[in-house]
């Protein structure tokens, strides 16, 4: 297993505010909750998010209820937040502006 480097709170906190503005930071993750018109769009997004995360081999912890997902990211291996959960948020967030 490959470990990476657990980001910093200031190194999270700045590149959210600069990158990430609807994430926040809380209990060693990444966080973001995401509405939907419909569960249809709900569920279409996290099967977009699904092969994403597969692809980087780095997975989400997250529910749905209806047409709400909400989606914590951290490194469980290294304990805290890595670039691989700064990445699959960008990943997500791309995601989810073809759905506003």
């Amino acid at each position: 297993m490959i470990r990476m480097k657990t980001l910093t709170e200031d190194e999270i906190v700045s590149y959210l505010d600069l990158h990430l503005k609807n994430w926040t930071f809380e209990d060693a993750m990444i966080k973001r909750d995401f509405t939907f018109g419909s569960f249809v769009q709900a569920f279409s997004f996290m099967t977009a998010i699904a092969l994403e995360a597969e692809k980087s081999d780095h997975h989400p912890d997250w529910s749905n209820s209806y047409n709400k997902v909400s989606i914590a990211l951290t490194t469980h291996s290294d304990h805290g937040v890595t670039q691989a959960d700064i990445n699959l948020a960008t990943k997500i967030s791309s995601i989810y502006r073809k759905y506003e």
